[in-house]
């Protein structure tokens, strides 16, 4: 490393003699404009889209490790038709774990609900359009239309619980993530809908029986579904991961109708499988530093695996710099102020 320092808030330049270069910098901040050859992303960040025998357009499907254990507790899950409770620190694989289990079944594409403090069961079930079929309604009356009322179908959205609720011959999976982050009352509002398997758009049990059935849209792209009377009810219950990283308890009612699964956080030999597995087994070589500072930062703090994986790549990618060095960039600690 060079000797003189680096002014505030910038980062230590590395010449030839450093033994790494700077050819790995994209970003040289000296104001130059030049077009520069951007490099391969890491497989965990592409986002080209395959396109599959089924027709859905799914990511590239990142490699998921699992113990014998944890695939039994998953596989009683889905005997049972119960949701499957995963907690677990971050970067443990808690949502990765739904994506392996719609890509290992041929269940498609995972639908997802990303649960915030804002968050409520109605947001997850379907959303009416009110305003905007009152505007088409006033166009047609007062335009050149023929002054019918707008079909109230296409004004439907179903969210990614109304949609996994649709039902079909095969269930699809659904992904409730950190759903300890919702209204403490999130949990119970679920449980009539976990149990019953449907729910009512209410908009539609008002309309008389000659209008049955209405299509509404789904949270597939350009797909509909035929609903009757107002009611969606699946034929079979949908695969429900819920993830949770133990921020606050949930209701024992709630927890009674879960099947839970507690992800610990991968030892060394695992954290080298893993590295394995998404960068190849020669990304093992030269690493030893990196995994003996990843687990001490760990052991200080909460990190994910992958920043781990971050190192890796970059170290794999020709960036020579001492470990503290590299880690200091990506291991940054998950909890605390910024």
């Amino acid at each position: 490393m060079t000797t003189s320092e680096p002014l505030a808030g910038t980062s230590p330049r590395l010449s030839s003699s450093d033994g790494g270069g700077d050819d790995w910098w994209l970003f040289r901040g000296d104001g130059e404009r030049r077009e520069v050859p951007f490099p391969a992303a890491p497989p965990w960040r592409r986002f080209d889209r395959q396109e599959t025998v089924t027709g859905d357009r799914v990511p590239y499907q990142r490699p998921y490790l699992i113990d014998p254990d944890e695939v039994e507790v998953v596989n009683a899950a889905l005997h049972l038709r119960r949701p499957l409770l995963v907690t677990g620190q971050p970067g443990t694989g808690k949502s990765s774990l739904a994506h392996a289990i719609a890509h290992e079944l041929a269940l498609g594409r995972v639908l997802q609900w990303p649960v915030n403090s804002r968050s409520t069961l109605q947001d997850a079930l379907y959303h009416y359009d009110a305003v905007g079929r009152l505007r088409e309604a006033t166009l047609r009356r007062d335009g050149d239309g023929d002054g019918t009322e707008p079909d109230i179908g296409q004004y439907i959205r179903l969210g990614p619980l109304g949609n996994a609720l649709v039902p079909r011959e095969r269930p699809r999976v659904l992904l409730i993530d950190e759903l300890d982050k919702g209204d403490v009352d999130l949990p119970n509002d679920l449980l009539t809908v976990f149990e019953e398997g449907e729910f009512a758009i209410s908009e539609l049990t008002r309309l008389p029986a000659s209008q049955a059935p209405v299509h509404v849209r789904t949270d597939d792209l350009d797909e509909t579904t035929p609903v009757t009377r107002g009611h969606v009810r699946c034929s079979e219950f949908p695969v429900v991961v819920i993830t949770s990283n133990g921020e606050r308890e949930f209701p024992p009612a709630f927890l009674r109708r879960c099947v839970r699964l507690d992800l610990p956080e991968p030892n060394e030999r695992r954290l080298r499988e893993i590295v394995a597995a998404h960068l190849g087994p020669d990304a093992l070589d030269d690493t030893d530093d990196l995994l003996r500072e990843f687990l001490e930062r760990r052991a200080e703090g909460e990190l994910a695996t992958d920043q781990l994986l971050n190192a890796v790549f970059l170290r794999k990618g020709g960036v020579n710099l001492d470990a503290a060095s590299l880690l200091q960039s990506v291991l940054h600690r998950l909890g605390g102020a910024v």
